[in-house]
């Protein structure tokens, strides 16, 4: 007798109480690109009609479906998969949840992965879909960037950390009844404990980029799956079960680096979802949640802790210390992490999270938030945490109060206040409301604000279109208005007896009143619902009418409407609009676009030309594009926001384009315009084709490349280095070429000419505005950035300890830091007055003229500084690391530096401590590097631009 062959993989569906859904899982799997699948139904006792749904699958498809039922309820995931694992006929095993479901081609792309490489076991990406917004996002997709094998779980101790789902794997089914692999029944949570258990038992693991399964969350109602009731304390008990059973397993195998990742792990996933919802639950939760954390994780090691980001380090110290006053504001930055949710308080010179727990040295470390840079921070570029106090509904509006964190009382008390509360509907692009505050003050450490908003009269909202409005408060500060903040909800009683009757535009048949509730994030916001007679029956009409065939006719019309909009909005779309539309129009003759540092900036040589235009009274239109806010930029021009369409349309109508470093790549030069490139540096690293990145890259990459350096008209050098540097690392042609100097060196010819005539050393007006003293020498600290091991930039680590420097030098010496723009640094206020970040200060020519020396590394701001003939001390204390690298430089900076090149901190001091007998004796060789590397900055190149292009008589 001749046995009949086997499918060749069986995904086992397990149910209960699903009815309505599981067609729709049980589908996907038929629909499979792969045919030779079988489907393996397991009910869990439902009550609900699943197992006669199953029943029928089966009947209909009886040579794919199989239907199996369990005597009793086993009160989880893992019981009926066990069973479905006894039952199944495929050389391979997927399991789906019968809310879920498999990608077309999952099946396939697991079984050819799996026959290509002999894997026990093949894991894929899911993608989690958010069920009421539709919103969806990939499950750890680093894990899945490519097809990669492995002969242990030890090779990538992240895959057994992170991707604990078991739905997302494919398993031989031998390799599962070999090893007597089962899912733990009577626990939830029992994906952990399984994916551990196989991944630690399989000879071979594959991981494929493919999407394979669609995780729908449904976190509302009664919908919402066990795992995602984690306001029910029995929840936590079950997780930290699990937990244990793990470090059972890992302590038996000596795994210890196993155990580390998988407890950094917990610490920074399993708790903090548990922790999200802890500021909304009560003290009898609140109490027996802390007893089961307070003991599990106290066995975490230390070096797990040391692992975590200084938020997560936080709550966990906070709630070990059951300090709920401040451990629930914690957590509200935990989930929204641009928030600051605490006043902050100093100490010693440092900033920490809150004042009290300091007196242990532990605490401190872990408190000690200093390097957040929160006492740095613009605080028009804060989003301070807005706490609702009071909440009251009127009838014909809200009455709410509440306060705003003032972060170490930076808002001071004589500072103008104006507040305000706005409401804004969550979908994008449409416009809220905005009422005044009735009342704001300072209260302490924190700000209090009381406002009342009549909705009666000015909230009309749409209807269908705007469902969910967000309340958010507006602070002014002395006229600059801060960050928008959404409120947070935390323990006020929302008073809600009066109900919030609205007028929507479309009609008050789909809804007539506002009701509030607490987002998921913990901040307060108003849902349009239907709660009369009628908008019940017209509102329950129309959602039944939305579910047949209009309904899908207008939802597509709806969704086609959003894909337009994005669409239209697409930096495809205006690359298309710029050269089909925009570059059709006539060139605007004067008309001139200026940008620096890719809009960052009103700073460099294209601001140099054009103040020298406006100093010579030149007739021209200006425009200036900014890439996020409008600040510093001139009033006297047009502003536009870089790749907004007025700024495409500005560049295709443009006479001139200046800049420092690019326009957009893919836009095209019309031929009657003029691209002045300023460039922003002589070069001591390769550039452009000589450097071994770009030569690597295909013929067609490098093609496109040379095409953005062709639209070059003219490019602006300073010396012969850069005429044997640049310009053939550009492969720019000789008459492009222009050796007038950079216009923003003119300054600094000027003043070392001023002071060389007996004018003395003047000191700008950034020394006044930064309070340093007439007696303080200045030194400027200027460190390039650091290339990542993967071509991105490097965190900016300072590679000296500035509060050492401070009370080595605090009373001779001033000290500048300017990092790179593409960096950021953060002083600790111990340093304050002595110490400087002057990053932000743009237009670093003030800086130069105000630093009676420099130190530097391998920045291009030696070839500029050297103009002023002042001391300069090069700090190369990663030298071989940085020359050494595949990028190479054009000189050894240690034969040719204008100043002692140091490598570590001592020499660095050693120099500083007698500056004057360095300027002395490196005077010669300042001498040299200047008419080495800035032999055309004579001090009148805006001028010689001005002239040229834009006086009468000149030419292009």
């Amino acid at each position: 007798m001749n046995r009949v062959p086997g499918p060749d993989l069986s995904v086992v569906v397990i149910v209960y109480n699903d009815a309505e859904l599981l067609p729709t899982a049980v589908q996907s799997v038929l629909d499979q690109s792969l045919r030779s699948v079988e489907v393996v139904i397991v009910d869990d006792c439902s009550t609900d009609g699943s197992y006669e749904v199953a029943q029928a699958l089966a009947e209909l498809h009886p040579d794919r479906v199989r239907a199996f039922q369990l005597e009793q309820n086993s009160g989880g995931c893992g019981g009926p998969r066990n069973r479905g694992i006894a039952e199944v006929r495929g050389e391979y095993v997927v399991f789906l949840d019968s809310d879920d479901t498999l990608q077309h081609d999952a099946c396939r792309n697991f079984l050819d992965a799996a026959r290509a490489t002999g894997a026990d076991l093949v894991s894929g990406l899911t993608k989690r879909v958010q069920v009421r917004t539709g919103k969806s996002a990939d499950w750890y997709p680093w894990l899945y960037t490519s097809t990669r094998t492995f002969e242990s779980v030890g090779e990538l101790p992240d895959l057994l950390v992170y991707d604990t789902l078991s739905t997302n794997m494919c398993y031989r089914r031998d390799f599962l009844r070999d090893n007597g692999l089962e899912f733990p029944v009577g626990i939830h949570y029992e994906d952990l404990l399984f994916s551990a258990q196989a991944y630690l038992a399989a000879r071979r693991i594959t991981l494929i980029p493919n999407h394979v399964y669609n995780w729908m969350v449904d976190d509302t109602g009664t919908r919402r799956s066990i795992s995602n009731r984690r306001h029910e304390v029995e929840n936590f008990v079950h997780r930290v079960r699990i937990h244990r059973q793990i470090d059972a397993i890992f302590r038996e195998r000596g795994l210890d680096d196993l155990k580390l990742h998988k407890d950094t792990k917990f610490l920074k996933h399993d708790l903090v979802l548990h922790l999200r919802d802890l500021p909304f639950l009560d003290d009898d939760y609140r109490t027996q949640f802390s007893r089961l954390a307070r003991e599990y994780m106290s066995r975490i090691s230390q070096e797990a802790y040391e692992r975590l980001e200084p938020i997560h380090r936080i709550c966990a110290y906070l709630l070990m210390e059951e300090d709920w006053a401040n451990l629930n504001p914690a957590i509200d930055t935990l989930i929204n992490r641009q928030k600051l949710s605490v006043p902050l308080t100093e100490r010693d010179g440092r900033v920490y999270w809150c004042a009290e727990h300091l007196d242990d040295e532990r605490a401190r470390a872990i408190l000690d938030v200093t390097d957040l840079g929160y006492h740095a921070k613009p605080l028009r570029q804060m989003t301070l945490r807005a706490k609702l106090e009071q909440y009251r509904q009127t009838g014909q509006g809200i009455a709410v109060s509440g306060t705003v964190v003032n972060p170490l009382g930076r808002i001071t008390e004589q500072a103008e206040l104006k507040a305000a509360i706005e409401l804004r509907p969550r979908r994008k692009g449409m416009r809220g409301i905005t009422f005044p505050a009735a009342e704001v003050r300072h209260a302490g450490d924190h700000l209090t604000w009381r406002a009342e908003a009549d909705l009666s009269k000015k909230l009309r909202p749409l209807g269908l279109l705007d469902p969910v409005w967000d309340i958010r408060l507006v602070l002014s500060i002395d006229g600059t208005p801060t960050v928008p903040m959404l409120i947070t909800v935390g323990d006020a009683a929302l008073e809600t007896e009066l109900p919030l009757r609205i007028r929507p535009r479309l009609s008050r048949l789909v809804a007539d009143t506002l009701e509030v509730e607490t987002s998921a994030k913990g901040h307060l916001a108003f849902v349009q619902v239907a709660q009369g007679s009628v908008s019940r029956r017209s509102r329950a009409g129309l959602d039944r009418a939305l579910q047949g065939a209009p309904g899908t006719v207008a939802k597509n019309g709806l969704r086609r409407a959003r894909g337009a909009r994005k669409y239209v909005r697409s930096g495809e779309t205006k690359i298309r609009v710029y050269h089909e539309v925009f570059s059709k129009l006539p060139v605007r003759k004067g008309t001139v676009v200026f940008e620096s540092h890719l809009g960052k900036q009103y700073s460099d040589s294209p601001r140099a030309i054009y103040e020298e235009m406006r100093r010579q009274g030149v007739k021209f239109t200006a425009i200036w594009s900014y890439a996020d806010r409008p600040e510093d930029f001139p009033a006297d021009a047009t502003l536009v926001k870089r790749w907004s369409f007025p700024y495409l349309r500005a560049l295709a109508q443009a006479e001139f384009w200046i800049d420092n470093q690019g326009f957009p790549l893919k836009l095209t030069k019309r031929p009657e315009t003029t691209y002045i490139q300023t460039w922003h540096g002589s070069a001591l690293k390769k550039m452009g084709f000589d450097s071994p990145q770009l030569r690597v890259r295909t013929k067609d990459q490098q093609a496109d490349y040379q095409r953005v350096l062709d639209r070059f008209d003219h490019f602006l050098i300073r010396s012969e280095h850069d005429a044997r540097t640049l310009v053939p690392a550009f492969r720019l042609k000789d008459e492009v070429v222009l050796r007038s100097g950079y216009p923003r060196n003119d300054a600094l010819v000027a003043a070392l000419d001023a002071e060389r005539k007996g004018g003395g050393r003047v000191r700008p007006d950034i020394v006044r505005e930064l309070g340093i003293p007439e007696d303080r020498t200045i030194l400027l600290y200027a460190p390039t950035f650091r290339n990542t091991a993967a071509g991105g930039v490097r965190k900016f680590e300072p590679p000296l300890d500035f509060d050492e420097f401070a009370d080595r030098f605090g009373d001779r010496y001033t000290l500048l830091v300017r990092s790179h723009y593409l960096n950021t640094v953060v002083l600790p206020p111990s340093v304050r007055g002595r110490v400087i970040d002057v990053t932000s200060v743009h237009d670093v020519t003030p800086l130069f003229l105000a630093a009676d020396a420099m130190i530097t590394d391998y920045s291009s701001v030696m070839f500029d500084y050297a103009l002023l003939d002042r001391p300069m001390v090069f700090f190369a204390y990663d030298y071989d690391e940085y020359v050494k690298d595949d990028r190479g430089t054009y000189f050894d900076l240690t034969k040719h530096a204008p100043g002692p090149v140091v490598r570590d901190v001592e020499g660095l001091y050693s120099v500083l401590d007698d500056l004057p007998r360095s300027e002395s004796e490196w005077a010669v060789r300042r001498k040299q590097f200047v008419a080495e590397f800035g032999e055309y900055d004579k001090g009148d190149a805006a001028r010689q631009i001005v002239s040229r292009f834009f006086r009468p008589g000149g030419s292009k």
